[in-house]
């Protein structure tokens, strides 16, 4: 597979099969994605793989938490609070098309909830990565993560494994860090869903649109 082919496979999948993902292949691509470039080589990413028993128990809790009304606990703002266009515009459009593949109507609020929270059971993929990163980085070590786990992500796709990153874990943050043990001067950035996709899954029949290239791209002099 070239690394353009990777690239244009590569998309969150929202269901797995119950497939049992070899654990040295894991660590081994972890470790490879660490390749990922990091401005100063801060490498500023900590990574946190859970799997077998012990991510059941997880998730187990956190469904108890979630049937019992746990409030959010966010740290930081997944999204700016006010959204323009076109950025408003195309999260709308994504979720719509979402619950269109799976046959969820916008005023049923209650199933929406439903499938929203098959994100705290990783969609049922069996492993679970976290990232975090220590509390003193800024915006650039943050742009750090999002190359390290899309290399990482990529790197997934080569070996005919699926992943989906997830942003939702940070309204959980307490929760997820009790759970790890993470020391207090690391904060959670997202957490990560990885395993083989069923493709039986509706969910995972969405292609998400891309902006127009002219819409974003400038060139000046070629």
């Amino acid at each position: 597979m070239t690394v353009s082919e990777a690239v244009a496979a590569r998309r969150s999948v929202r269901g797995f099969l119950d497939r049992p993902v070899d654990g040295a292949l894991i660590r081994k691509l972890v470790e490879l994605a660490a390749r990922a470039p990091s401005g100063g080589n801060l490498q500023p990413w900590h990574i946190d793989v859970v799997g077998g028993d012990v991510l059941e128990g997880f998730k187990r809790d956190v469904a108890a938490k979630l049937m019992a009304g746990h409030k959010e606990e966010a740290a930081y703002d997944i999204y700016p609070l006010e959204l323009d266009d076109p950025y408003r515009a195309r999260r709308f459009a994504i979720g719509e098309a979402m619950y269109g593949h799976i046959g969820i109507p916008r005023e049923d609020k209650a199933a929406r909830r439903m499938w929203f929270a098959r994100n705290f059971a990783f969609f049922g993929a069996p492993v679970a990565l976290f990232c975090t990163v220590d509390r003193n980085m800024g915006p650039p070590q943050w742009s750090d993560l999002g190359m390290y786990l899309q290399t990482l992500m990529l790197l997934l796709v080569e070996h005919g494994l699926a992943s989906c990153p997830q942003e939702c874990w940070a309204i959980y943050p307490q929760t997820v860090t009790a759970f790890l043990g993470t020391p207090a001067h690391r904060m959670l950035f997202c957490g990560m869903a990885i395993g083989y996709e069923d493709t039986t899954e509706p969910a995972n029949a969405l292609r998400s649109e891309r902006a127009p290239f002219a819409e974003w791209a400038e060139f000046r002099g070629f």
